[in-house]
């Protein structure tokens, strides 16, 4: 079986295209300093953090811990976790940290409100077809009727009183569907406590903003193409936000058959999903949102994700479809430009 994946082809590229222009109505610029920036690994991706001003380097150090620390918490391979005891079945009701707790409590709101499209105890599914460990495989019919079963998030036994969490037996959680942006949330928190207002933080496809950049203009942050990941598809013009982008060539794999099987799982059927999208980028102030939003967007499809958009409103989002079509939401009017192959792809504006 031939594997692939894009396997975050560059750092660069989702570390952005952060270009000039300062408009009149921008912040007020931040003190001009030399940009701090750390480096680390943590959720099976290379991060960069860079913040600016005084006390950059203390607000960074912060960032790092939060992040490390949360992954010592929820990592689902991580054997001292508490998501991997949880799963292990060992103790139940099994008492999580506060952290912890919030991240599920928030994650369960989201599977709600996706109608689980949003899944997380997909994860007996996403191992089936090899994507936790790099051995790709192809499941049986007969072997996805077996476990989907054990996708159902409403199933999730969670005492918020007591923080405690109980699991069907063969059940396992995953919160890597909103762990990396609520990581995001962490960091940005952190560095601003220390009173730094201009930072840019990159969790491989994740991008957030503290504020402006340093000379009042807007961060722009790359979207990357999803038929040609070294190039780009567009560019957003952000402020105190985050861009979080799903896509199915993030990681995937070809089969035996020639067929292209990508981690993204419909929790409805226990396989990559299929929707007309091939990427879906959620913008907004929260990137635990962007983050739990932008995976079933992508499993719904277009129409109900615009419609989810329009129920909501509390992000803004770009589609690409399989066939080379640009949807936007009104609210990246004046802010989002097409770029390389998608430049002269007319956009189409989804309003309310």
């Amino acid at each position: 079986m031939k594997t692939t994946k894009s396997a975050w082809i560059i750092v660069a590229l989702l570390l952005l295209i952060s270009l000039f222009g300062c408009k009149s109505n921008d912040p007020p610029p931040v003190a001009e300093t030399e940009p701090q920036t750390a480096w680390l690994f943590a959720m099976d991706t290379v991060m960069q953090l860079t913040a600016y001003g005084d006390n950059a380097a203390e607000g960074l150090a912060s960032a790092q811990a939060a992040i490390l620390e949360l992954e010592s918490l929820v990592s689902v391979t991580g054997e001292n976790s508490e998501i991997f005891r949880v799963n292990s079945g060992s103790v139940a009701p099994f008492a999580v940290s506060g952290i912890t707790a919030e991240l599920l409590e928030t994650a369960l709101a989201f599977c709600a409100r996706t109608d689980g499209a949003m899944d997380v105890s997909i994860y007996p599914i996403v191992k089936a077809w090899g994507f936790t460990t790099d051995a790709y495989r192809v499941p049986s019919d007969a072997e996805i009727a077996a476990l989907l079963p054990l996708v159902d998030y409403t199933a999730v036994d969670y005492d918020a009183a007591a923080r405690t969490v109980r699991i069907p037996g063969g059940a396992q959680l995953d919160l890597g569907s909103i762990a990396k942006g609520y990581s995001g949330d962490l960091a940005i928190d952190a560095i601003k406590s220390v009173g730094v207002a201009s930072a840019l933080i990159s969790l491989g496809g994740n991008v957030q903003t503290l504020g402006a950049k340093p000379d009042g203009s807007a961060w722009r942050v790359a979207v990357q193409n999803p038929e040609a990941p070294e190039d780009y598809a567009g560019v957003v013009e952000v402020v105190n936000k985050a861009v979080i982008t799903s896509g199915g060539y993030e990681r995937y794999f070809v089969g035996d058959d020639g067929e292209v099987y990508w981690h993204i799982m419909n929790p409805a059927t226990g396989k990559p999903a299929k929707s007309g999208l091939i990427s879906v980028t959620i913008i907004g102030e929260s990137g635990a949102l962007c983050d739990a939003m932008s995976t079933p967007l992508f499993v719904m499809g277009l129409d109900a994700a615009a419609g989810h958009w329009r129920e909501y409103g509390d992000f803004e989002a770009v589609f690409i479809t399989e066939n080379h079509e640009l949807y936007i939401t009104e609210g990246l009017e004046g802010s989002f430009s097409p770029l390389g192959n998608y430049a002269d792809t007319n956009v189409t504006v989804i309003r309310r």
